[in-house]
């Protein structure tokens, strides 16, 4: 299991960097609202839409690391 341990370890820490864009984008969110309170809709659109496509980039590391340990 040795390299494909490793191997799915580090694909699976796709997981961090979305975790950091996520907050990022979020207080960025924040800051705009609190600025401009009455486009606090569409930035929230927005920021559901960046969340979701920065989500994504995790899971797909997640299935590749599932792949890599189910099909060594």
């Amino acid at each position: 299991m040795g390299l494909v341990g490793i191997g799915a370890g580090i694909a699976v820490l796709t997981g961090l960097g979305a975790g950091i864009g996520i907050g990022i984008a979020t207080n960025g969110a924040l800051n705009a609202i609190a600025r401009q309170p009455e486009e606090s809709g569409n930035i929230n659109k927005t920021l559901i839409l960046g969340c979701a496509l920065a989500e994504a980039t995790a899971i797909y590391g997640l299935v590749i690391s599932i792949l890599l340990i189910v099909l060594k």
